[in-house]
């Protein structure tokens, strides 16, 4: 549905976008997450045609962007992060005029704009201007806006920007069921929207996609390890010496030492292995009593964070190289 290949995009001496690769299939919500300023909302102007890259394609289907731009558009709803919505019109008669701007038939307007107000919801508040409306009826709006046209495509740039917390499970909802029978692009860099919304992720960072692929996916290609938490009552030292011994084991680490008896460690274990019958064993062999044994998986929050900062670290280092070069 959607190719991106080797976008390339600069804003004087800063490279916005740089060199960026991925495919979207149809059906597919795709996650485009990132740190402020690492790059999306460029590269969703490029892939929406508001903005030419400078080197690099982007296929729609068979259209590319540079030749077709006007057909690409009629395939694409696009929710930009600053949402147009004009405050004076009414709900029903804002539709009618997006619904025009799109060269709907005139039959068919008036059926389209019911079917937009059935599936964002909008029934309550038809009779209001779009100003007297709440935030996340707004983005019910703009969402509708997005759909008119009945697009393959759906762009959404920050669609949960300023919501409260009821507002933002709404219109999460309301993706996901757009979802069902759209091709979506979410850009955000809001974790939990992409955890609890999306098939797959994208993350960019300084303009360079970092990373490609499901949570899963993301977890497994991240450090590998699962971290651990046991409680065993015993005496500390030989405890810590004898989990130390197990294979199973690649680092331990002492968080409390009671005066009961019972020591609590952190446990990383290397990728693939699992060392709680190990841990178990161990337990039953020696007499010692296991109060709590716990695992930990890596989150996207883990992830995204070691992959941006690891990357942000290394933007660090070629600079200073380059300075003292200089």
């Amino acid at each position: 549905m959607i190719t991106v290949k080797d976008v390339t995009k600069r804003f004087g001496e800063t490279i916005a976008v740089n060199r960026v690769s991925f495919k979207v299939a149809p059906g597919e919500i795709l996650g485009f997450l990132g740190p402020n300023g690492a790059g999306k909302t460029t590269t969703m102007k490029i892939i929406t045609c508001y903005l030419e890259p400078d080197y690099g394609t982007v296929k729609i289907g068979d259209l590319n962007i540079r030749d077709n731009s006007l057909e690409i558009r009629r395939k694409i709803g696009y929710l930009p992060e600053n949402t147009p919505l004009y405050m004076d019109m009414g709900v029903v008669d804002y539709l009618l005029f997006t619904a025009e701007l799109r060269h709907i038939p005139k039959s068919r307007r008036i059926p389209r704009v019911r079917d937009m107000v059935e599936i964002c919801s909008l029934e309550r508040e038809i009779k209001k201007n779009i100003g007297e409306l709440s935030k996340g009826y707004r983005q019910r709006v703009a969402l509708a806006q997005c759909l008119i046209h009945d697009p393959d495509i759906l762009i959404l740039d920050e669609p949960t920007s300023g919501l409260d917390p009821n507002q933002i499970i709404e219109i999460r909802e309301l993706i996901k069921k757009i979802g069902k029978k759209k091709t979506i692009i979410l850009c955000t860099h809001i974790l939990p929207e992409v955890t609890t919304t999306c098939t797959r992720a994208i993350i960019i960072h300084n303009g360079r996609l970092v990373a490609d692929g499901t949570t899963e996916e993301l977890v497994e290609r991240s450090r590998g390890r699962t971290v651990y938490y046991v409680r065993i009552k015993g005496p500390k030292e030989i405890v810590q010496s004898k989990l130390q011994e197990l294979i199973s084991i690649e680092s331990l680490k002492l968080l409390d030492d009671s005066k009961d008896g019972y020591c609590r460690f952190e446990i990383q274990a290397p990728k693939d292995k699992d060392p709680s019958e190990d841990i178990f064993n161990l337990a039953v062999k020696n007499n010692w009593v296991i109060t709590e044994l716990s695992q930990e998986r890596a989150s996207l929050e883990d992830i995204f964070r070691e992959l941006t900062t690891s990357t942000l670290k290394e933007e660090r280092e070629k600079w200073g190289a380059g300075r003292k070069a200089g």
